[in-house]
């Protein structure tokens, strides 16, 4: 892992990429809803739920998600990922649509 992974990085049984991010990994600090936390999470697409911008316990899977999907460990593409997150049109409502604009933007930010 490079000097400047955030997230463990593992491979399911499959064989791909399997990215944890922790706590201690993210740039923000956010806001932690007790009353959901053992309700399901985004585990992939499609997902119609709603996704709650401001909970920690819907941020982790997601953010862990999206790297998944742009296959990185890097410390500063997470980082990106909640820059973009942070400042995703509040229109942009579930778990779904949140997961397609955080990877597309992501990707389209790395590009330049």
């Amino acid at each position: 892992m490079a000097a400047t992974a955030a997230a463990a990085a593992g491979t399911d049984q499959g064989g791909t990429m399997s990215i944890i991010v922790k706590v201690s990994d993210l740039k923000y600090r956010y806001p932690r809803a007790v009353a959901t936390r053992e309700e399901p999470k985004f585990a992939g697409l499609p997902d119609p739920a709603p996704f709650n911008r401001h909970d920690l316990y819907e941020i982790l899977p997601m953010v862990s998600a999206v790297m998944d999907e742009l296959e990185s460990d890097d410390g500063e593409v997470l980082h990106l990922i909640e820059d973009v997150l942070n400042e995703m049109p509040g229109f942009i409502t579930t778990r779904g649509d949140v997961f397609d604009y955080l990877q597309g933007s992501a990707r389209e930010c790395l590009r330049r």
